[in-house]
This record gives structure tokens, C-alpha cells and sequence, in this order.
């Protein structure tokens, strides 16, 4: 089974949810995740002759901002959430 791709349309229906004045970042490496600045889009033809459409990073060496998110990653599914461990009181020194 092919999985399906996101058409320009369904990226141009997500994004007028959005702040029109909000920066745009790519969200990388599902491993390490890192946050990074969007630079350009290109059209190209691709290996069937259609149109595909990529989002270029940028190549300034400020383009990779640090790690994403939890709450992104976690929304993207790469990794589980996560909760702070509760707090448990604290044992009093022993005396010898």
C-alpha cells in the first residue's frame, strides 16, 4: 500500500488555520529532533513527470534553532509523552 502524500492544496488548508505572521520551521529527525528555519520552496518534476513541491532548510549556519518541542514531537508521534516523576519527600540524614 502506497501511503498518500500531502498535495499543496492540503499544505495551503493547514497553513490558513495558522497566524499568517508566524515563521515557519521544519521539524527533522524524528530520533534527535531539531527545529529548523525554512529557507525556500521549489517545484520540481519529479521520477513520474507530476509536480512535487519541496521545503528547502536553511543553509545559514543559524538555520538549525535546537531541539523541537516535546510538545511537537510528541504531536508528530515521535516520541511518547512524558510526565514530570512526582515529588517524594525527602529522607532525613542518618547520624553515626
Amino acid at each position: 500500500m502506497v501511503p498518500s502524500e500531502m498535495t499543496v492544496g492540503d499544505l495551503i488548508d493547514r497553513l490558513s488555520a495558522c497566524d499568517r505572521a508566524a515563521p515557519v520551521r521544519l521539524a527533522m529527525n524524528p530520533f534527535f529532533p531539531m527545529s529548523h528555519r525554512v529557507a525556500d520552496v521549489f517545484e520540481a518534476r519529479g521520477e513520474l513527470g507530476r509536480s512535487v513541491v519541496y521545503l528547502a532548510e536553511s543553509r545559514d549556519p543559524e538555520g538549525q534553532l535546537g531541539v523541537l518541542p516535546p510538545e511537537v514531537a510528541v504531536a508528530l508521534a515521535w516520541q511518547a509523552p512524558t510526565e514530570t516523576p512526582p515529588r517524594r519527600p525527602r529522607r532525613a540524614a542518618r547520624r553515626r
